[in-house]
């Protein structure tokens, strides 16, 4: 078998926000793919006016949710490329509303080599996965309750492995209330075939999250607590140990507060009604594991913009991951309705 190289180890790396690198398979089930989710840092799960949140959190599925259809793409680095595609429709007053998607990973070309290091041309890999997902109003109350079941691909040259994994999520949404408060766990599933007959585990993953918006100035907050499943998430970064005259090197040590806030996700949407959105985030974790001693990167930080014209949803956003990496992620949001229900407000 032949070893991948540490530039594909590297772009998986990135890709795990949400998980130690190795413990897992299939980690870019936890990679966000459309511009405003990640701009707003990564990770929101209270979007209820837009067809791509259902990827991260099914319960906000809705009838508002009918024929829009979104295209998402994002050039990453060495010619990786992600991308994403969301569509609902509303079957019929009983059934309501069925959400799918597929996201895709594409990592392009890298070299094979064998275990002493002799190259022997090229191979690729990829990942996809293909999800449907549904929601239901929990009867007299503001609660709603989503699944998704998803069906992922991966390929590394001549080496396949499939899965099957669900996320259930829940919501409570009140028109009358200025906050939305959700909860979602993802990925829970099992491997049916491995690449070597060694069956791995799932990126398993809890989440709650909350937005407000305010009701003076046209400003929403929103603010993600990931990872909850696991509490000991702080990983020491290697640019920020220390060496003593001797040779010694002492690692970074993670304090409790420290590993506290790299469960914490941040951001804020300025205008979020209206014709121009203007967005900033921030990941806590992603900015001190990718941080380099004594230089500002901003890494972590994430912004972006949205614009809406008649049918169509533009959003842009632009992420630090690292001094020598930022990505751009285009997001394109279609009405197929024609603009039969006008400004085609959320209806649960």
């Amino acid at each position: 078998m032949y070893k991948r190289l540490s530039l594909f180890v590297l772009f998986i790396t990135f890709f795990s926000q949400a998980q130690t690198g190795g413990e897992d398979a299939y980690l870019f089930l936890n990679t966000p793919t459309y511009a405003r989710q990640v701009a707003l840092g990564g990770k929101v799960l209270t979007f209820i006016d837009d067809v791509n949140q259902p990827m991260w959190n099914p319960a906000t599925i809705n009838l508002s949710h009918h024929n829009q259809l979104s295209v998402n793409y994002t050039s990453f680095l060495a010619g990786v490329n992600i991308g994403s595609v969301a569509y609902a429709y509303e079957v019929n007053k009983h059934i309501e509303t069925i959400h799918t998607s597929a996201k895709y990973i594409n990592y392009g070309s890298l070299i094979r080599a064998d275990v002493n290091g002799n190259e022997d041309g090229n191979f690729g890999a990829s990942d996809i996965a293909l999800t449907l997902g549904y929601a239901r109003n929990i009867p007299k109350t503001d609660f709603y309750v989503g699944a998704n079941l998803k069906f992922i691909h991966s390929s590394i040259d001549n080496f396949t492995s499939s899965g099957l994994a669900l996320d259930i999520g829940f919501i409570y949404y009140s028109a009358d209330k200025p906050y939305i408060i959700s909860a979602v766990a993802r990925n829970i599933g099992t491997q049916i075939s491995s690449f070597n007959g060694t069956r791995e585990r799932l990126p398993f993953e809890v989440a709650i999250g909350a937005s407000y918006r305010l009701e003076k100035v046209p400003l929403r907050w929103y603010v993600t607590l990931d990872n909850l499943q696991k509490w000991n998430v702080g990983v020491s970064n290697p640019s920020n140990s220390t060496t003593d005259l001797e040779g010694n090197t002492t690692l970074e040590k993670v304090s409790f507060l420290d590993n506290m806030f790299r469960h914490v996700i941040i951001g804020a949407e300025l205008f979020p009604e209206s014709a121009i959105n203007l967005r900033v985030g921030y990941n806590f974790r992603r900015g001190k594991e990718l941080q380099l001693q004594n230089v500002r990167s901003f890494g972590g930080l994430s912004f972006g913009f949205g614009l809406k014209m008649n049918r169509l949803k533009l959003n842009y956003a632009y992420s630090k991951f690292h001094s020598a990496s930022n990505v751009s992620t285009f997001s394109l949001q279609i009405d197929l309705d024609r603009g039969i229900r006008g400004k085609n407000p959320v209806r649960y």
